[in-house]
């Protein structure tokens, strides 16, 4: 399945899902507690939002102050950005998602599935799969000062 059809199924099912909770819940608890919950939901999200993205913050300038690539750090914060974006979009599906990506073992999880599964699609086979070198790999190559290098 492409990438736009899988899209396109997205945008069309989630609205569908989101209304159809919005009217179940409404027509459980009423009206204006549902409107009430979905607002309380957002201002929450964000709140938790801030505070996650500030600790993950924290730690990007902690690795880097100790000359480390903060690599998953960095992927947290998009993954951060993207539940603050299912957050304030109304709703409780979509909300359940966002609280979900706020969890950090979960957050943690979903980012080292997503790579695993990068990595096998750019090799074309399994990380450590018989296509790939055993051991250490040297590269030769030659490596100057910019005012001791041989003119030609």
């Amino acid at each position: 399945m492409t990438l736009f059809r899988i899209l396109l199924l997205l945008f069309l099912t989630i609205p569908m899902v989101e209304i159809y909770l919005l009217i179940k819940v409404g027509s459980i608890i009423g009206a204006l507690p549902t409107v009430f919950l979905v607002v309380f939901t957002a201002v929450l999200g964000a709140l938790l939002i801030r505070l996650q993205g500030f600790a993950t913050m924290q730690r990007v300038q902690a690795m880097l102050a100790r000359g480390e690539i903060p690599a998953i750090e960095m992927l947290e914060g998009v993954v951060l950005l993207v539940s603050g974006a299912l957050l304030l979009t109304p709703g409780f599906f979509t909300d359940t998602l966002g609280f979900l990506c706020l969890i950090p073992a979960l957050r943690r999880r979903l980012i080292s599935w997503l790579l695993e599964r990068s990595l096998i699609n750019r090799n074309q086979g399994p990380p450590h799969g018989p296509t790939q070198q055993h051991g250490p790999r040297t590269i030769e190559g030659e490596c100057w000062h910019e005012q001791d290098r041989p003119r030609r």
